[in-house]
């Protein structure tokens, strides 16, 4: 789970509780893909997006709550709040981990079929399993290679030198 927050700070219930876990629904998707059919994949895709869409607003919200009403640039902070949020979060959380996952599992059950001779049962939940334990491996150098391609690129296009906190 993310540091909690510093004292007398307010927790964000999408990065300081169990709801965060609710944006790596598709990667566990991906990881049991050979055991449940295509529909729960696809549901799992849901959770995660939902998730990010939900993130989003409540950060382009939250942006909208600390400046004034009347005053000028308001809608451009919050939406560079939700821009930066929902892309920083659909690709941290939802696309590069869940293709990772969905080639890692591939690969291993393409190998462990010519490579064994275990049950096609056997051969499945072997790749469930390695999918779920690389889960926790991939998610610290995703969030930061994330962090570097929108540093690199989308955060240069914002009309503020003010970096938004979406990771």
């Amino acid at each position: 789970m993310a540091e909690p927050p510093p004292r007398g700070a307010e927790r964000d219930l999408f990065r300081d509780t169990w709801v965060r876990y609710l944006g790596y629904a598709n990667e566990v998707g991906e990881a049991f893909r050979s055991l449940v059919p295509a529909a729960v994949v696809w549901l799992s895709y849901g959770v995660s997006s939902s998730y990010v869409l939900a993130d989003a607003i409540d950060k382009g919200k939250k942006a909208g709550d600390q400046v004034p009403s009347p005053e000028a640039g308001r809608s451009t902070r919050v939406t560079v709040a939700v821009v930066d949020t929902f892309v920083w979060q659909a690709l941290a959380s939802v696309a590069i981990p869940g293709f990772t996952i969905n080639r890692v599992c591939a690969a291993s059950l393409y190998i462990l079929g010519t490579a064994t001779r275990w049950p096609l049962s056997v051969r499945k939940w072997t790749t469930t399993a390695l999918g779920l334990l690389v889960i926790p491996v991939i998610i610290h150098p995703i969030d930061r290679s994330v962090d570097f391609l929108l540093d690199s690129s989308l955060r240069k296009l914002y009309p503020s030198v003010e970096k938004p906190s979406s990771s």
